[in-house]
């Protein structure tokens, strides 16, 4: 394993601690039916994340190449089959049992798109180190991939799934402006949708728009919609320099912060730990995406290259939106914090996406 091998897993091993340390912190007092072992279980799912990483960074990254519609294939009958045979968690049906454990394939389409764009954006040829996308046309370049990511991120926001959905459409914008086509594409792209956004308001949920209003004035409904956020800012402006200690923190021990394992352990974490401990974790997120970038810049393979970036981006906008929404400078929105969130398939597609990082590092020599 070379470099950024060693770096990737060292530095997810620590995130993934830091998280199952949470996890129990803000779960252990309620250890009873659905919450007993829960710290367990996501241990378990990081034993796979960790075995997943391992096969994946000694797989030639370009057979992902050949199997990209396959992928895509599977992702999109998958979405199809939640609502179906999915079961329902907290009011919303996204997630597919398999055994003892559940599986959420929107967590696993983030990472099937960005494969799926940055196939599309680039030559077969792994000499090409120019995108094929700079050739395209207004056609090519936007509107056929756009079609074929509206499909999944209707899927997912019909679940409903507002944050996941959103995220692949900010990932495909993402991969629209490294694609190198003409820069007046994507700018047109986003004020049309700038231009829809009114229109889209009449197809929110309810709930989905008592977010962003409480998201805007969380105190028009302190004890409904606005209570989780109201909560969330308390821990993490209560955790001080060094906060106040590991199973100390009293909004997630006394249960006034709900989700405190999930989409709110950056708020628990940062109440236990402070501004020191979530510098440290920031931190450590930072040497994840800089090397994603560095491989990124260094890789000659145009496909490698968007793949890498891709991937980089795709991490860094979840952890941007989850730690914004803890804080309350974002609406409320379903997406995890990578490594630290209890949810498997958030650990399992994290890991894999790091070790596609890693056989990109490793293999670009030979490209």
């Amino acid at each position: 394993m070379n470099r950024s091998g060693r770096l990737f897993l060292f530095v997810a091993l620590l995130i993934a601690l830091m998280g199952i340390i949470s996890i129990y912190s803000g779960t252990f007092q309620k250890q009873s039916g659905a919450f007993e072992g829960i710290y367990l279980r996501q241990a378990l799912w990081v034993a796979l994340g960790i075995a997943a990483f391992f096969f994946v960074s000694r797989m030639n990254y370009r057979l992902l190449w050949d199997a990209t519609y396959f992928l895509y294939a599977g992702m999109v009958f998958l979405l199809l089959l939640v609502f179906m045979m999915g079961i329902v968690k907290l009011g919303a049906q996204r997630w597919l049992r398999l055994g003892l454990l559940s599986f959420q394939p929107s967590e696993a389409a983030k990472l099937v798109m960005v494969i799926f764009l940055a196939k599309y954006f680039s030559d077969k040829s792994a000499d090409s180190i120019s995108p094929a996308a700079q050739k395209f046309g207004l056609l090519r370049a936007v509107f056929i991939p756009l079609a074929f990511v509206i499909a999944p991120a209707a899927l997912i926001i019909e679940q409903p799934d507002l944050g996941s959905g959103l995220l692949v459409l900010i990932l495909f914008m993402c991969m629209l402006y490294l694609s190198g086509i003409k820069l007046r594409y994507p700018l047109s792209l986003t004020a049309a949708a700038l231009l829809m956004l009114p229109v889209g308001w009449h197809f929110l949920h309810g709930y989905q728009k008592d977010r962003i209003m409480v998201f805007l004035n969380p105190s028009i409904d302190p004890l409904g919609a606005g209570y989780t956020i109201i909560q969330s800012r308390i821990a993490v402006g209560s955790g001080g320099l060094i906060g106040k200690g590991w199973l100390s923190g009293t909004q997630s021990q006394l249960h006034f912060l709900p989700e405190s394992h999930t989409d709110f352990i950056f708020a628990t974490f940062a109440e236990e730990w402070g501004f020191a401990g979530c510098l440290a974790l920031l931190s450590l997120y930072y040497l994840i995406i800089r090397e994603g970038i560095r491989i990124s810049s260094q890789t000659g393979d145009a496909f490698g290259r968007l793949l890498a970036a891709g991937i980089s981006i795709m991490l860094f906008v979840q952890v941007m939106v989850n730690i914004a929404m803890n804080m309350g400078l974002a609406p409320v929105v379903g997406v995890p914090l990578p490594l630290m969130s209890y949810g498997g398939t958030s650990v399992l597609v994290t890991c894999i996406s790091l070790g596609i990082l890693a056989n990109i590092s490793r293999s670009r020599a030979a490209y």
